[in-house]
């Protein structure tokens, strides 16, 4: 979420346990995730050891640092690069004295602010209800809090925590309508399989230029900025290819490392367009400095969602960042820059020799 013009961002400190390279660059995504949701990040705090503290996520000694740094610099939110359990978020809360958020949460908060369509806030909703249902012993004053700020938006505005029972009714009554959604999603796909329209997902790691892509190609209008998540809801459009083949175009929701368990479950109605896909375009950064991490993850949840399996093309974009241009050494990577246009006749060109293959 970009910050208004004259609002007073909420000052946050990050907090994380690194045991590896992979932990650090958890850390740099976190700060950009804070950003995304509102934040001035002002200071870092990592502390090197194996497993987190049961009952305070960092030892005493780095959470006495914390409490100092905290008071020095007036920070507003303590933001923990893993998820906690209510009683630990609670024991850090109570010892210094400022709300902590964890990377869960933020990321929570992060699609409540960005959902624009009825469903995409519902899952969200459901997303939220569920990760805050086994917490409520430890959030209950996270929960109570009426004013603004991360990890406020959402269902925490209103008084959840009182009655255990209202949320899960809340929860199955959203499920029911998720349910209903489904069934007219399913119906769409059942008119396209009767056509024989042939359907081409696009999939990636967050940020990676999934949109600017799905526009360039479909010559639509999706919403497109530098942010994580800066769309959630699944656009589908008509394609053209070269010989006159139409297919239907599908933008989906970004992948992140950690992504949410319950989030994941929240959005597995529009998550699973992907597995009906006659083809994936995998959207990768190529200036990414993680890159390989990146494809690591978007993989596995591919392999989550059962569509490992599906034809997939690389579709390395940005490549108007980097000084050298690369080569492709197969069929099925290609080099674009979504944003210039350039590459993208020979991306159709491999879209339609791959649906014709499959004819």
């Amino acid at each position: 979420m970009r910050a208004k013009e004259n609002e007073v961002l909420e000052k946050a400190v990050l907090v994380g346990i690194i045991e590896s390279s992979r932990d650090q660059e958890s850390m740099e995504e976190l700060k950009d995730l804070a950003e995304t949701a509102g934040a001035q990040v002002v200071g870092v705090i990592t502390q090197k050891r194996k497993g987190i503290d049961s009952a305070h996520y960092i030892g005493k000694g780095k959470l006495e640092e914390l409490k100092s740094f905290i008071q020095n610099n007036e920070v507003d939110v303590v933001i923990v690069n893993d998820e906690l359990s209510g009683s630990q978020i609670k024991n850090m809360e109570d010892f210094l004295d400022v709300k902590v958020v964890d990377r869960t949460c933020l990321i929570l908060d992060i699609f409540a602010s960005r959902a624009k369509t009825r469903e995409s806030m519902l899952q969200v909703e459901l997303a939220q209800l569920k990760y805050r249902l086994p917490r409520l012993t430890g959030l209950g004053s996270q929960l109570s809090r009426l004013g603004g700020g991360i990890g406020t938006r959402g269902p925490g505005e209103t008084k959840l925590e009182t009655d255990r029972r209202h949320i899960q009714n809340r929860i199955k009554s959203i499920e029911r309508k998720l349910a209903k959604l489904e069934r007219h999603r399913n119906l769409y796909r059942q008119r396209r399989a009767k056509n024989r329209i042939p359907v081409v997902s696009i999939v990636g790691y967050t940020n990676a230029g999934k949109s600017t892509l799905f526009n360039a190609l479909a010559k639509a209008e999706s919403y497109v900025e530098d942010k994580l998540f800066a769309t959630l809801d699944t656009s589908a459009r008509k394609l053209i290819l070269p010989s006159g083949m139409q297919a239907v175009l599908v933008d989906t929701v970004g992948f992140i490392r950690d992504l949410p368990h319950d989030l994941v479950e929240g959005f597995k109605s529009t998550l699973d367009e992907v597995k009906y896909s006659d083809l994936l375009l995998h959207v990768i950064d190529i200036t990414s400095s993680d890159v390989d991490e990146k494809i690591r993850v978007v993989e596995k949840v591919l392999s989550d969602l059962n569509a490992i399996d599906i034809p997939r093309l690389d579709v390395f974009n940005k490549i108007d960042l980097i000084d050298t241009q690369p080569v492709a050494n197969n069929k099925r990577t290609i080099f674009v820059s979504a944003k210039n246009g350039i590459g993208l006749d020979a991306l159709k060109e491999a879209i339609e020799r791959e649906l014709a293959s499959k004819r």
